[in-house]
């Protein structure tokens, strides 16, 4: 058995026993240079992780990666992708309706608005400000334009005697549903509110209530 196979025999050991590892606890295990684990994670396959700088190491072997092509550790987080400036640019383009940056945030898990906004001036995203936020789009227009087409724009925002009226309704009657609740003070306002109105000025205002 060569050296190099029994170094990734003692590699893949030690990802058995911990799936994700940071370079220099893994070299002073495995009593190698970095450089040399480096080569031998490099040999086995490996990913780096998109959070934490890039810092986390794992073998290719072990990451299950879902539909979105991510994977995660507790909070360390690996993509198909690569890092993460590929990860966005391939979330962003892969969805149908763009993204803003605060869903991305959401999926994975870590800050990336400074991130997306240098991928935008790079010209490898494009962006489209719908309401408060910006959505992210495919660099490429022929697919930008498809987003843009689904994004559907944020509702309205209901007049503020208007907001009164709905208000005032939920007050009397608390149990009342989103859809009713609109409905009844459309009736008697004679406008036309729709649930997605309510729903955005009950956010506003911190209220719970679903639909």
């Amino acid at each position: 058995m060569t050296s190099s196979t029994n170094a990734s025999q003692r590699l893949a050991g030690l990802f058995d026993k911990q799936p994700c590892w940071t370079i220099a606890p893994l070299a002073q295990r495995m009593d190698y240079s970095i450089p040399s684990v480096r080569r031998f994670l490099s040999h086995c396959g490996y990913y780096s992780s998109f959070t934490h700088n890039g810092r986390w190491y794992t073998l290719a072997s072990i990451p299950r990666f879902g539909a979105d092509g991510l994977w995660f550790h507790h909070n360390i987080g690996f993509s198909r992708a690569g890092s993460l400036t590929r990860t966005l640019v391939d979330l962003t383009t892969r969805s149908s309706a763009g993204m803003s940056a605060e869903k991305l945030g959401e999926k994975l898990r870590c800050r990336c608005h400074a991130v997306l906004v240098n991928l935008y001036r790079q010209g490898q995203l494009r962006r489209q400000r719908f309401g408060r936020a910006y959505v992210y789009l495919a660099g490429d227009p022929s697919i930008a334009d498809k987003q843009c087409k689904t994004i559907q724009p944020p509702p309205a925002k209901l007049p503020a005697e208007i907001a009164v009226l709905v208000l005032a309704q939920f007050i009397r009657n608390p149990d009342i549903g989103l859809q009713a609740l609109a409905k009844a003070v459309s009736k008697s306002s004679g406008l036309s509110i729709q649930s997605d109105q309510v729903e955005t000025l009950f956010a506003e205002h911190g209220i719970k209530k679903t639909a």
